[in-house]
């Protein structure tokens, strides 16, 4: 058709002025052809660019969507910032702090009042009778011992008794006169005698035995700045030098190195310890190291506490604390260092982890990310069976059932855990957590067959808290030998505390025979470990007496 439309005719008998029209036709069919041929090009070009532009919606869209969770990501991550660096810390929760917990508004229990609970059993007076008494009598007046209306004497006929306690608190100068003697006779030699020296902790020192233990148990017993103290007692009319009391600690460190040995020795032997860290502050410049941040460890066993304070926080501190054959089981968070131990890394040393560290991963995501806390309860319930069937097990022992239902509990748990690894649609935040609880999973349940790994390691964290508390006070340790001092201290007292000894008394006891020594530590200090004192020598630690020094040997 378009050939015949385009072509001329045989016929030459064409009607006039056909012939001019034809070539004006051409000519409109050329120019329409050539812009069909355009409107093609453009035509291409422009699905070229539809296809560009849609590949390149769709590319933002996905963009999009991964910035979106980024920002829901980043949003949960700074709410969970701000919870750690404002909220409050683990090592001053209270009842009321609420930070480490995810309320479920399904199950908001009311709540408790305070005081005594109907139906249980009232709390025990406390008994004082192992205190001194002073006793008095008050009498009436002379005029009031007669009968009001006949004016006949009243008799005595007994006493009305109360009591309450008092404290009296006296500083005194302890003057000793060491009696001379002079001999009568005219024989040659040595002519005067005098009575012995009474033994003093620091050669030449003003202050005794007892207020040093009063400073001792103040810095770090009760964490309190020893400024606080000296205050305290000038109101009593007592003012010590602040440079007197800090010289006196440090000739003090000495005699309590000795011990930190023994407790060392003592520890090594220990089948199941946990282990924790916390910051201290050591004023000291040391070569090498920036900054004055140092790290205080704690290894607890099962009759003894050790502090370490070390300018690191590397797995170092740990492995060097444990013999290289150290064996057994050591409970503690998931921090790299105790992984990277060479007794771990052989096998000689396993760890257990702790389960409140698991627990405070949901509950810092429920907080983080909101539309996920249901995913979190669900898990915190979990957890809390866990606890429930334990508790059950450890109050009674024989009670076959609460075991096996804690094992299909974890084993519950497990399966749980790895059905919800394996969905790809899981948020990122629950797949880090449930990443980390399966990789730990092996040392998180060896409490299900040793009931004596407990489940966390609470007792390590509460253990820090007293000298967490004196850093804030009086910021760490002013100088090296001050920061070993506070970490022999915080052993010792710790230890003592484990088997239940009065701290005044045995350091009383101690720091006696150190005097009797010269101002040195004894000679032999087995007699004085808690765990070699005779039963009539704990019991007299317990009860607040004194040792007698006979018994030091």
């Amino acid at each position: 058709m378009t050939g015949l439309l385009l072509e001329p005719g045989s016929d030459t008998n064409h009607p006039p002025g056909a012939v001019p029209s034809l070539a004006q036709l051409h000519q409109e069919v050329a120019a329409l052809r050539a812009e069909v041929a355009g409107l093609r090009r453009e035509n291409l070009e422009l699905r070229h660019q539809a296809g560009y532009w849609k590949g390149m919606h769709a590319q933002a869209c996905r963009r999009l969507a991964e910035l979106q969770q980024d920002v829901a990501q980043l949003r949960g991550e700074n709410r969970q910032l701000q919870a750690q660096q404002f909220g409050r810390p683990s090592e001053r929760q209270s009842r009321q702090d609420r930070s480490n917990e995810l309320d479920d508004p399904a199950a908001t229990p009311s709540p408790r009042p305070r005081g005594h609970q109907r139906g249980q059993p009232g709390p025990q007076r406390r008994d004082y009778r192992h205190l001194p008494v002073r006793e008095e009598t008050v009498e009436l007046p002379a005029a009031a011992r007669v009968c009001p209306h006949c004016g006949l004497p009243l008799v005595a006929c007994g006493t009305e008794d109360a009591e309450q306690l008092e404290i009296d608190s006296v500083v005194y100068r302890r003057v000793t006169h060491r009696r001379r003697y002079q001999r009568t006779c005219a024989c040659a030699g040595q002519r005067t005698w005098a009575a012995p020296p009474v033994p003093k902790l620091i050669p030449k020192g003003r202050l005794g035995v007892s207020v040093w233990v009063e400073i001792l148990l103040d810095k770090f017993a009760s964490y309190r700045p020893t400024e606080r103290l000296l205050k305290h007692w000038q109101l009593l009319g007592v003012d010590l030098a602040p440079g007197t009391v800090a010289d006196g600690l440090r000739r003090l460190e000495p005699l309590f190195t000795p011990l930190q040995e023994a407790l060392r020795e003592r520890h090594r032997q220990a089948a199941f310890m946990q282990g924790d860290e916390t910051r201290w502050l050591v004023f000291s410049d040391l070569e090498g190291k920036v900054g004055h941040t140092w790290w205080l460890w704690v290894f607890g066993g099962a009759d003894t506490v050790l502090y370490v304070l070390d300018p690191a926080r590397s797995h170092e501190v740990p492995e060097q604390h444990f013999p290289p054959n150290a064996r057994g089981v050591l409970l503690v968070d998931r921090y790299s260092a105790y992984k990277a131990m060479a007794q771990v890394k052989n096998g000689t040393l396993v760890l257990a982890f702790c389960w409140a560290h698991v627990r405070r991963d949901f509950v810092r995501v429920g907080k983080g990310w909101p539309e996920l806390k249901a995913w979190a309860l669900a898990w915190l319930q979990r957890i809390r069976a866990l606890y429930r069937w334990n508790c059950q097990r450890l109050r009674n022992p024989a009670d076959a059932e609460a075991g096996a239902a804690l094992r299909q509990a974890v084993a519950a748990l497990h399966q749980q855990c790895l059905a919800e690894l394996a969905d790809p649609s899981l948020r990122a935040p629950c797949r880090k957590v449930l990443t980390s609880l399966q990789e730990h999973w092996s040392g998180l349940t060896l409490f299900v067959a040793d009931p004596r790994i407990p489940m966390d390691n609470n007792l390590s964290e509460r253990r820090l808290r007293g000298p967490a508390l004196g850093r804030k006070n009086y910021y760490g340790s002013r100088a090296l030998w001050s920061g070993r001092l506070a970490a022999l201290l915080f052993s010792l007292l710790a230890t003592l505390k484990l088997w239940r000894i009065n701290p005044r008394g045995w350091l009383r006891w101690y720091l006696d025979s150190c005097a009797a020594a010269g101002g040195q530590a004894p000679p032999n200090l087995q007699p004085f470990l808690p765990w070699n004192l005779s039963e009539e020598q704990r019991q007299q630690l317990t009860d607040h007496a004194p040792v007698a020094e006979s018994d030091s040997g």
